[in-house]
Parts: structure tokens; C-alpha cells; sequence
């Protein structure tokens, strides 16, 4: 069964407690014109003209000042829905003020059937553009009406100057002529079509707000259902009953209630920049919220910079006042420290991910530096030098471990192993956590400085001792240390130089030294070259292995490629030193390579281990290494078939091994492509 999805979200205007008060306000009023119309003695008639002309005159001018206030935020955001929803108060303004000027005794005698039609018609016009609002206009249609709205204003214009002069000239057209005693029928059918629009511009205004709450667009909601109620009374075309009445207090609510929702917002805001941002359509409201974002990145970036009344800059952009601009310069500045003290985090958080096995001290002072200062300023690290710790002209003499303060500038000690290593200088006094960060750094650095020398002491001691491939495995997991092995397939690679003995009888010490020490130059890297591991030097012989302690694949052929790059190497080695001791025949390697299972792991004492294998084909490498001439490679029948195609080779047959019951099958390798 499927997991039910969230429920919508509800904002507090249209919780079912408040929204089903909100619908019994608009219900109310429907309820009293039937209660009027069902009931004829209830309706009684009340003709004043005065108060009629006044009312309709206040309200027409707040219909005027809202239609002014919402088109000038359409020009401003350059927004088409809020342009449409300001041509719904402007033409329900120019039509009741003219409803006003046909009030009996006002410009006519006794009114006109103008006076009868005038708001309907207004009402109708004014429900297009409300429908028209409540549409989800995409880019291109926006720009259409944008494009449109001075021909639109215009055409509003014309129109309702040639309604005053057809409806207030007496005897000019019909509609000057008095009123007609009889209902017009038909009227109630014409308002049909604008009662349908205002009842869909109010559902599709309702799903926006459910989107985006805003109470500017209840209070709009809610006038456009009180139009739509409006023209519902405005059919009965009862004049000056109270039916009658009771549409022009629906006019008067529906402007009203816009009118105080602007003003609670204005008060609460202090500024009528963004009255009605939040009836503006989807893509305006994004382009505002960039251009806030925007404005408050530059606002912060002032304040970094400590650049006074930050927020006095945007005043003018936003409308902002003094106190709305002193509030965002306190909320700017707060915003900058929080965003400087995760920078210094991320700094540090950086610097210690610096400290990683081979990393060079240069290096990663280098490094941590560059980074540091991105979120701390022109921080500068100087090391000891001949006893002394100077930056620039600055000498620093730390007695007891404390940091030095000279002006805006705060010198911390960085220490290795508890000896002053360096001094690291921070510009501090932006905001209060500058020091416990400036020491915090100063502290992360120390370790990483530390840190860097030990992996270099260890780099040195393991390196020159042992493998690479050995040493970096002791180094990422101390635990491989331990005694114990595992049985693994590898080839082995032994190799001596023939005629060591006799060489080393007639030379001196330190001939022989510097004669090792060049043949071992020139093999170490072809077997590190190839992915090998060496594990013993012993005397002029030397062990390697292949996919031990690191798994390779082609272990074999890499084995035997080192081997004939060792050949080779010894060769111009003896070619180049023959010279010096030209009555004695200098040493040449011979080795023997064999593939199979051993032993492979940390053999010795807890006191004193050793990488090392142990197993058949390591004794039998030892064996063919042997039984090589001088200046060849021997390899073993599992080698020499894991070699394949492009290996070239002399048979030995089979031989007789010391140790070995079996035959041993064994190659002389010559070439391999």
C-alpha cells in the first residue's frame, strides 16, 4: 500500500476554523438581500440624495488612490498581474464616480437610465481585467500586456468619457434620458458573465495564496467575491431601497477592506515599497527575492569590509527608512560575523586535512596559508631561523607560551614537540571570537607543522630500510606490524653477483662498498620500477618479490622485465668501472625468478620483525638464481607459462635442485616484447 504524501499546507487565514468564519461574512450579505427581496415590506425605500453622491465620491477616491498605489508597483516590479489588478479598482473608480454624477439633482433632475446601467457595466468591464489577474500569465503573455497597458489605459479612458457625455447630457442619447419605471430584464442576463468571472478569479486567487500566503491577496480574494455579491444586488434594480443600498455598502467593504489590509501592512513594514509584492506573479516575486538576495550579499560584503551604514546604501533602491536601514545594518553585520566565523571553521577544517603522509613542510605551509588567508586576512608564518623569530622587522621572544599583541595584529607561538618551532601573526579584532579562533589556528598549525616533520622522519627512516610499498603500508595501518602472514601466490626474484668473493680479495673495503652500492643503484629501480618489493639485502644478494606485499596483477611478467632491466644496468656498470680495476674481473649478477605459493607476512620476535616469505618457490628462485651464468636470468615453469606470447627462451630441462625431490623444469630467458 502506498505511503500517503503530506497534507497541504494550510496557512492560518485558511484554517477550516477561520476559513468557515471568513465564508459566513460573505454569506451574510447574500442572506439579507434575499431576506429584502423575499420579503417586499422589509425593503422599504430611503432616497437621499446627498448622502448617496458623498459616499459614492469617498469611495470612487480610495478606489482611485489603490488603483494609483498597485500601478505604480506594476511599474515599478514591471509586473503585468499587477498592472490588471489596478485596472480593476480604476474602472470600478471611473464608473461609480460617474454612477455619483448621475445622482438625481447633482447634474440631472431626476437621474437617467445611465445612472441605472453605469455601475453593471462598470462592474462587468472591471471583472474582465479581474479574471484576467488571477491567470497565471506566462512570460510572453506578460510582456503582451505590459506592451499593451498604455493603449489599455487609454481605451479605459475613452470609454468612460464617452459614458459621462451619452449618460449626463440631457436628451443627447437614451441613456441621458430618466429612468425607466419598468425592470430591464435582460440586465440581469449581462451580468451574468461578470458574476462567473469575479467567482473564478476569487477560486484561482485562493489557490495562489494557498502557494503563497499573504494577507493582500485574502483582502483581494475577498473583494472579488464582494463584486461578485455586488453585482448579485445590483439586479434587482430596486433604486434607493434598501436592496439598493446594500450593493453600494458591498462596493464600499470590497475597496475598504484592500484599502486597511495596505494600510495594517504599511504599518507594519514602514514602507510601501513591497505593499503588494505578494499578488505578483511567480516569475516577479523570483526576481525580487534575487534582487534581495543580491542586495544583501552587497550588504554584507560592506560590512566586511567596514564600510558604516551599509544599509543606508539600499535605502533608496528599497524604500527603506531609517529604521528599517539601521535594523538591516545590525542584521547585515550579524550575518557577516556568522558567515566569517564558518569561513574561519572551514579554514581550519582545511588545514587539517593538509596534514597527510608525504605532504613536504614547505608545502603545506604553503598550502594552509593560502587558504587561511582567504578567511583570516594577511596572516603570515614565520619558522626559527638561527634562534630567531621575525616577520618582517618584527622580532617575537615568546617567555611563556602567550600570544604578543601589537596593535591589530596578534602573534601566536607554534610549537613542535614543545619547542618554539615558528610564530603565526593574525589581524584580529573584527569580532569577538578573533582570538579563540586566531589560537585555535595557531594550535591546528602547530600539529600539522609537527605532523609534517614526523612523516618526514619516518619517510627517511622507512624508505631507506625497507620498500615503499612496505613502509606506506606501515605508515597508513601501524596494525600490519604484527607477527603473522597469509599464503599467497608470488613471484620471486633472487639475484647475487657471481665472482663477488674473488673481487672482494683483491680490492679494498671501500672499493667493494662503492662497487655494491652501484650495482644496487641501478637494480633497486627496476624493481621498484615495476612494482616490486625488496625485502632483503644480503651482502651482494638481494631478494624482491611481486604481488607481495601489494597486489599486482602480471606479477610474473613484471618480475622478469626487472630482471632483464637489471641485466642490462649491470652490464654498462661493469662496462663503465672495468677501467679502475683492470686486473681484476669485475662481479655480474646473475638471478633467478620462480612463481608459486609462500608464506608471506612479519616474521620474527616482538622485539624484532621482518617482512619477509617463506616457501617452496622462494627456495626454488634461490636455487635457479644458483645455477644462472653470470649476466642471465633463469626463470621457473610457472613463470615462464604465465609469461605468454613475445617470451623468448633457451630450455634448460629438467634439473636436479638441492632440496628438491622432483625435477624442476627451468628457462633461460633472453628477451620478452
Amino acid at each position: 500500500m502506498p505511503t500517503p504524501g503530506p497534507s497541504p499546507y494550510l496557512p492560518p487565514a485558511t484554517q477550516p476554523v477561520r476559513g468557515v468564519v471568513w465564508a459566513i461574512h460573505l454569506i451574510l450579505p447574500l442572506l439579507g438581500l434575499w431576506l429584502l427581496l423575499a420579503q417586499p415590506h422589509i425593503n422599504v425605500f430611503w432616497q437621499h440624495n446627498a448622502s448617496h453622491f458623498w459616499l459614492i465620491v469617498l469611495v470612487a477616491g480610495v478606489n482611485v488612490v489603490l488603483g494609483v498605489l498597485i500601478s505604480e508597483a506594476s511599474r515599478r516590479r514591471q509586473d503585468a498581474r499587477l498592472f490588471l489588478v489596478s485596472m480593476v479598482f480604476l474602472t470600478s473608480a471611473g464608473f461609480f464616480f460617474l454612477h455619483g454624477l448621475a445622482t438625481p439633482k447633482v447634474i440631472l433632475p431626476t437621474g437617467s437610465v445611465g445612472f441605472d446601467l453605469g455601475q453593471q457595466v462598470g462592474l462587468s468591464i472591471a471583472s474582465v481585467f479581474a479574471l484576467a489577474s488571477a491567470l497565471p500569465l506566462r512570460e510572453r503573455a506578460a510582456k503582451a500586456v505590459l506592451g499593451s497597458q498604455h493603449f489599455i489605459r487609454g481605451a479605459l479612458l475613452g470609454f468612460l468619457l464617452l459614458w459621462g457625455l451619452v449618460s449626463l447630457i440631457p436628451g443627447l442619447t437614451p441613456l441621458s434620458e430618466p429612468p425607466m419605471v419598468s425592470p430591464m430584464d435582460w440586465l440581469v442576463w449581462a451580468s451574468v458573465p461578470g458574476l462567473l468571472a469575479y467567482g473564478a478569479a476569487s477560486v484561482m486567487m485562493f489557490l495562489l495564496h494557498r502557494q503563497r500566503p499573504a494577507a493582500m491577496l485574502i483582502s483581494l480574494i475577498t473583494a472579488y467575491a464582494l463584486l461578485a455579491e455586488s453585482m448579485i444586488a445590483g439586479m434587482s434594480q430596486l433604486n434607493w431601497h434598501l436592496s439598493w443600498w446594500e450593493w453600494h455598502i458591498l462596493l464600499t467593504l470590497a475597496f475598504v477592506f484592500v484599502a486597511y489590509s495596505a494600510y495594517l501592512q504599511f504599518r507594519r513594514e514602514g514602507s510601501s515599497a513591497g505593499l503588494f509584492d505578494s499578488v505578483a506573479l511567480a516569475a516577479t516575486v523570483r526576481r525580487i527575492q534575487r534582487d534581495y538576495d543580491e542586495a544583501l550579499e552587497e550588504l554584507v560584503e560592506h560590512v566586511r569590509r567596514g564600510e558604516p551604514l551599509a544599509a543606508t546604501r539600499l535605502s533608496g533602491k528599497f524604500r527603506l527608512n531609517e529604521g528599517q536601514a539601521a535594523v538591516l545594518d545590525r542584521a547585515g553585520e550579524a550575518l557577516a560575523n556568522e558567515r566569517e566565523l564558518s569561513e574561519r571553521l572551514a579554514a581550519l577544517v582545511s588545514v587539517s586535512a593538509q596534514t597527510k603522509v608525504g605532504l613536504p613542510e614547505n608545502e603545506l605551509l604553503t598550502v594552509s596559508l593560502e587558504r587561511v588567508r582567504q578567511a583570516y586576512g594577511d596572516v603570515k608564518i614565520a619558522l626559527v631561523s638561527e634562534g630567531r623569530t621575525q616577520i618582517g622587522s618584527r622580532d617575537y621572544a615568546f617567555t611563556d607560551g602567550n600570544p604578543i599583541r601589537r596593535d591589530q595584529l596578534l602573534a601566536f607561538p607554534l610549537t613542535v614537540k614543545g619547542n618554539l618551532a615558528g610564530v603565526l601573526e593574525v589581524p584580529v579584532g573584527r569580532t569577538s571570537q578573533d582570538e579563540a579562533l586566531a589560537a585555535t589556528l595557531a594550535g591546528q598549525l602547530s600539529i600539522s607543522l609537527e605532523n609534517a616533520r614526523l612523516y618526514q622522519e619516518l619517510h627517511t627512516l622507512f624508505h631507506q630500510y625497507m620498500s615503499p610499498d612496505v613502509a606506506n603500508a606501515l605508515l597508513a595501518d601501524p596494525a600490519q606490524a604484527a607477527l603473522g602472514g597469509q599464503l599467497k601466490e608470488l613471484t620471486a626474484l633472487f639475484a647475487d653477483l657471481k665472482g663477488f668473493t674473488t673481487f672482494s680479495e683483491k680490492v679494498t673495503p671501500g672499493e667493494i662498498v662503492e662497487m655494491l652500492n652501484r650495482y644496487h643503484t641501478a637494480a633497486v629501480p627496476c624493481i621498484l620500477n615495476n612494482g616490486g618489493t625488496i625485502v632483503q639485502f644480503v651482502g651482494d644478494a638481494l631478494l624482491a618479490l611481486f604481488n607481495a606485499p601489494a597486489t599486482q596483477d602480471g606479477h610474473a611478467r613484471q618480475a622478469c622485465k626487472a630482471a632483464l632491466q637489471m641485466q642490462r644496468a649491470a652490464a654498462e656498470i661493469a662496462e663503465e668501472m672495468a677501467w679502475r680495476v683492470d686486473t681484476v674481473e669485475w662481479p655480474t649478477f646473475r638471478v633467478g625468478v620462480n612463481t608459486g605459493p609462500a608464506l608471506v607476512g612479519n616474521i620474527g620476535s616482538p622485539e624484532l620483525r621482518g617482512f619477509n616469505a617463506m616457501g617452496d618457490a622462494v627456495n626454488v628462485a634461490a636455487r635457479l638464481q644458483t645455477l644462472a651464468e653470470p649476466g642471465t636470468v633463469v626463470i621457473g615453469d610457472t613463470t615462464f607459462r604465465q609469461l605468454g606470447d613475445g617470451a623468448k627462451v633457451n630450455p634448460l630441462g629438467p634439473l636436479n635442485l638441492k632440496g628438491k625431490e622432483e625435477l624442476v623444469t627451468a628457462y633461460v630467458l633472453t628477451e620478452m616484447t
